[in-house]
Parts: C-alpha cells; structure tokens; sequence
C-alpha cells in the first residue's frame, strides 16, 4: 500500500510515522521550502504522549520540554489563584504518562527525524498541494508545480484552510471567530524569580485569558493572550504585533500579565478560526485529519494530541484492512 500525505505538520509527520511503522509506503507533500514549525508551546496530555511513545519520539521529547507540577487559574486584577489541576508525579501515577509542555519545533523536529529515520526521502519540501483526483483503483494528487502523483489513498493534513478538504466537500473558507491570540515567548532568565516557577497558570478576565508555561527545560515561558471583540483584515491568519496594542488589550490586568507582555522579545497576532462541521471526513480514497478535519480554538489544549491520535488511528485502520 502506498499512502500519500498532503501537509508535513504535526497531524501528518504522526501518521506518516504510524503508517511506515506498519510497513505501509508513505510520502509527505509539505509546500513549506523548509520544514519548520511556525508557533510557540504546545500542551501534550497523557493520551498524545502514550501515541509519541509507540511512535518512538515520547523520551526524545520528554527531555527537551517541561513537566509542571500544577495547573492553577489565576484572577486577572488581583493575581489570586486556584488550583486546577494537579500534574506531575500525580498525572504520571493515574494515565501512566506526563503532561508535557512542549516547545513546538522540538515536537515538530523529533517527529521530522522519526519518518526520515524510517524512510529518508519521505517528506517532498515545495510541494504545495493544488487539488486531487480518484478513481475506483487509486487517488492522484496534484501539485501546484504542476506535478502528479498516484497512491493508494490520501491523507489531508494540511490544516485549518485544507485543499484537500475544500476539493473534497467543496470550497469554504474558516471564519474568523472575533477572537484574537497574542503569542509570544520570553528568555526565562528575563523574568522575576517568583514568576519561573514550574507552574501553568491561566488569567481570567473580562473579555479574555491568559495562557502561560514553560517550555524548553525551562528555558522559555511560553505566552498566549487571547482577547475577545477584535477586527481582523490582515490575508492571512497571522501578523506582527507591537507591545503598545497588547498592552492596551489587556489594560488593568495584574502587573504579572503586564510584564510578561513588556517581556516578550516579540508579539504575534493569530485570528482564532473556526469552520463548521462536515457530515464525514472520508470520501472514496481521501481522508482528513488533524484541523483539515475538526479544526478547533485552542482552549482545551487538545488540538495537537487530537491530530497525534488521528495519525495513530488511521494507521491502525489501514493496517486492519
């Protein structure tokens, strides 16, 4: 069986890793010219990194990211906490793995090296995908360089604005949601000592939350700052932001917050997209997975794990069959 993979992301790398475990032919079409992910932190539950350790890659990552002992809310003028969950040896002890947070091109490197390790010239780089054909014996997929290429079946993993989704079920394009994400990532040595503690904390307030925790052994506090009743015109999902308009989003939030903001060497805008449901992903040869099928807002930190386990199950499915 050959599969083909259109999208070398998170969701793709994790299924074309599963399918060649399997045996099962693989080839990943990435129209990036450099395979590099694009993004700050990542929260990987235990169920993403019981699917990491079949795939090989759970010890590799589990030494570049952080384990934190708590996840606890916070108040967003007054700083007071609440416990949400207790992580650590606690987590560990109940699901059998950790609850990581990871930098995402650690993840998206270990997986890269994972598919090269068992197939070295699976990943094709420049190879964005244009649309898609299929007949009862196999499926074509076409490139935008005008390429062809035929397989067995075909994986769209090519995320919230999917061609493969859109040739499938008809084009549509995700609607911006009215909520805008500031991401950001700060030296941990550039903060105060009490604000490196091994600690995700979430800030709710009027109109918006924010996300922070450490990535990278430590090395990195990651910041995600979604707010409520933006505009957005920019073409694509995301855009440079300036420390000025962050912080006037998030005027008389607790000083915490505000620091992390000044902190930060840069600052991201993301649209937060959403797309309505399809009645089923698969049609005929081609499947979706990952956001081309069920893309979701970031807010229960399931997004990544969702498409780590759609590679996993698919993988499974096909060598069933």
């Amino acid at each position: 069986m050959h599969v083909l993979i259109a999208g070398g992301g998170i969701g793709g790398l994790a299924a074309a890793a599963a399918l060649l475990q399997r045996g099962v032919d693989v080839d990943v079409y990435e129209q990036a010219s450099e395979l590099k992910e694009v993004g700050a932190g990542i929260q990987i539950s235990p169920n993403g990194n019981k699917v990491l350790d079949a795939l090989g890659v759970f010890q590799r990552l589990k030494e570049l990211s952080c384990d934190p002992v708590r996840k606890e809310f916070r108040l967003w003028n007054t700083g007071r906490p609440w416990p949400m969950l207790s992580l650590g040896k606690t987590v560990v002890e109940k699901y059998g793995y950790p609850y990581l947070t990871v930098y995402r091109p650690d993840m998206h490197g270990a997986l890269a090296d994972r598919v090269r390790a068992l197939k070295p010239s699976a990943i094709h780089l420049d190879s964005g995908v244009a649309g898609l054909t299929q007949d009862a014996q196999g499926v074509e997929l076409e490139l935008r360089n005008g390429q062809r290429i035929r397989g067995d079946a075909l994986i769209g993993a090519d995320g919230v604005r999917s061609v493969v989704r859109n040739t499938l079920w008809g084009p549509t394009d995700p609607q911006f949601s009215g909520m805008v994400a500031w991401r950001g990532l700060i030296p941990m040595e550039a903060l105060p000592e009490r604000m490196r503690a091994p600690v995700g904390s979430t800030w709710i307030g009027p109109g918006g939350h924010v996300v922070s925790y450490p990535l990278h052994r430590s090395k990195i506090m990651n910041l995600v700052a979604t707010i409520e009743g933006k505009t957005w015109t920019q073409p694509t999902g995301s855009a440079p932001g300036t420390t000025e308009e962050c912080l006037q989003d998030f005027d008389g939030w607790h000083e915490d917050v505000r620091t992390m903001i000044r902190l930060a060497p840069s600052l991201l805008k993301w649209a937060l997209a959403r797309r309505d449901p399809i009645p089923q992903w698969t049609l005929g040869r081609a499947t979706l997975l990952g956001d081309a099928a069920h893309a979701t807002l970031p807010f229960l930190a399931q997004g990544a794990v969702h498409s780590i386990e759609d590679g996993m199950v698919l993988a499974r499915c096909l060598e069933a069959v």
